[in-house]
């Protein structure tokens, strides 16, 4: 299969599961790595509609059949990382856990992603996004002044997660590569979710964060960082932190800057929230971006998903594609002299099982 893309030549096997391991094997195929899938047969699928599959080949492989079990194991042993998403100690029971894969393959990178993590009193206990989250301590970090919001999936199963494999099977390979000596990555959602709060806990360090929620800086309080409902229904957002963005922002709207300073103790942010509230609703959506979208006032409005695709901004930068009739977020982030690609729309679970067991050198 022709791909493009910095990490061509890397081959990476993917025991399907969902959500983060396969968002992580998204990104890695974007950027150009071989990724074969391995699928159960018969497995459903929806073709281009699974945006989290496109990129890669599948292979259809019954992992309880001995026959299916060699031929896995022989892939596997072709490729530089292998990715995983089930509980602690299903992969064992497979006869596929790392001690079983390193005498195969001693350079291989192992990926597993987990919610809770490889070990700990949780380890074995079913959750989601939201529980890894909550135990983590971002999402009680989020919301409003009464209750918590769920922040979609974006915190723990994409953010705190597979971005975290991707990282880390990328900087194990390359310790793989420099040693000949692979390793495991445990990728744990409450461990990548935490980590995401590092800004938060310099500022508590450093006084300025509260432990209440929407009472501080950058969780909504501040009335110069905040959403507002305009005169149409619709949103905008506000962010003029620096004192010169705020002054633009106040010209522009006709406010007076010193009667309402933007101060980050927290004085006059009530006060603030009021006339700021009343001020956006004065005009349309539209009507501020008129007046504000493009100036350093650290503005822009808030859209929906329809409308994100159509921004004049988003469409220069090519910032989503539409592959067999599917709109989808393009490839992130950009190389200029290695472009990543979207390799194709994902196919039916076991379509390729021919195909890849030749490129690979496996016999059929």
């Amino acid at each position: 299969m022709q791909t493009q893309g910095p990490l061509k030549g890397v081959k990476i096997v993917e025991f399907v599961g969902l959500g983060p391991a396969p968002f992580a094997a998204m990104l890695l195929s974007d950027m150009g790595a071989d990724v074969i899938r391995i699928d159960r047969p018969g497995a459903f699928g929806t073709g281009a509609a699974d945006v989290l599959a496109r990129g890669r080949r599948s292979v259809a492989l019954n992992l309880k059949d001995e026959g299916d079990q060699e031929k896995c194991r022989a892939l596997v042993s072709k490729a530089d990382i292998l990715l995983e998403g089930y509980r602690p100690g299903v992969m064992e029971r497979l006869g596929f856990g790392p001690d079983d894969m390193f005498q195969l393959n001693p350079a291989l990178v192992y990926g597993r992603m987990t919610g809770w993590g490889q070990f700990g009193p949780l380890a074995h206990a079913a959750g989601h996004d939201i529980n890894y989250i909550s135990l983590s301590g971002a999402l009680g970090a989020i919301g409003t002044e009464q209750t918590p919001v769920a922040p979609l999936n974006l915190v723990g199963d994409f953010g705190g997660g597979a971005l975290y494999l991707a990282m880390g099977v990328l900087a194990a390979l390359h310790h793989a590569r420099a040693s000949g000596q692979g390793q495991v990555v445990d990728a744990a959602i409450v461990d990548g979710s935490a980590s995401l709060m590092a800004s938060q806990y310099q500022l508590m360090a450093l006084g300025l964060w509260k432990p209440d929620r929407a009472s501080n800086l950058l969780d909504g309080a501040a009335h110069f960082y905040a959403i507002y409902e305009c005169a149409d229904g619709r949103h905008i957002s506000l962010g003029p932190l620096e004192p010169e963005f705020y002054a633009l922002f106040c010209e522009k709207a006709g406010i007076d800057a010193q009667a309402l300073p933007a101060d980050w103790s927290g004085k006059n942010w009530e006060q603030g929230k009021a006339e700021f509230e009343a001020l956006f609703k004065q005009r349309t959506r539209d009507e501020w971006c008129e007046l504000l979208e493009g100036t350093d006032a650290c503005f822009a409005p808030v859209l929906t998903y329809e409308e994100a695709h159509a921004h004049p901004h988003m469409v220069e930068r090519g910032t989503f594609q539409t592959v067999e009739g599917v709109v989808q977020p393009a490839p992130a982030p950009r190389f200029s002299a290695t472009p990543s690609a979207i390799q194709r729309a994902a196919g039916q679970p076991g379509a390729d099982t021919g195909e890849v067991l030749r490129d690979w050198g496996v016999e059929p």
